[in-house]
C-alpha cells in the first residue's frame, strides 16, 4: 500500500505530467480533484470530454497504487465511459473511485465525477488495469 504523501512524491518526482491533487486514498478507494481552467473547456462553455477521462482514468490509477504500492508500470487495459450531465465550467472536478476487484494480474474499478459542490454525477467510467507480474 502507499500513503498519499507517498503518492504525492511519486507523482511530481516520476509522473510529472500528472495535473491533479489527491484529496484522500485508502481503504480501495481514492478521491482526486482536477483543477478546471479555460484550457480545459470545449465550445459551449463545458468540461471537455477528453478530460474527465483523464481525471477516470488518474483516479483509477491512485487508487490502485494507494492498494498495491508503488506499481508504475500498471496499465489501463479498458475504460468504459458514460457522461451524465453537462459539468460546471467554473468548477472543479471531483472523481471518486471505487476499487471493484484487486487480483494478482487485474484490477477494475468504477469512477464517479462530479463537478464540485454537485451531487449529482456529470460522468460515470469503469476501468481496468493490469497489473505487471510481480519480481
Amino acid at each position: 500500500m502507499a500513503t498519499k504523501s507517498e503518492l504525492e512524491h511519486f507523482f511530481a518526482t516520476e509522473f510529472t505530467q500528472a495535473d491533479f491533487l489527491i484529496e484522500e486514498v485508502g481503504n480501495r478507494r481514492a478521491t482526486i480533484r482536477k483543477r478546471i481552467t479555460e484550457a480545459h473547456l470545449r465550445p459551449g462553455g463545458t468540461v471537455s470530454g477528453p478530460v474527465l477521462m483523464e481525471v477516470a482514468d488518474a483516479a483509477l490509477y491512485v487508487a490502485i497504487l494507494g492498494e498495491l504500492g508503488l506499481v508504475a508500470m500498471a496499465v489501463t487495459t479498458s475504460l468504459n465511459f458514460n457522461f451524465l450531465r453537462k459539468p460546471a465550467s467554473d468548477r472543479d472536478i471531483i472523481a471518486e473511485c471505487t476499487l471493484m476487484k484487486v487480483g494478482k494480474a487485474l484490477v477494475v474499478g468504477e469512477v464517479s465525477m462530479y463537478s464540485e459542490g454537485d451531487q449529482e454525477p456529470v460522468a460515470h467510467a469503469v476501468g481496468s488495469y493490469a497489473i505487471p507480474p510481480r519480481k
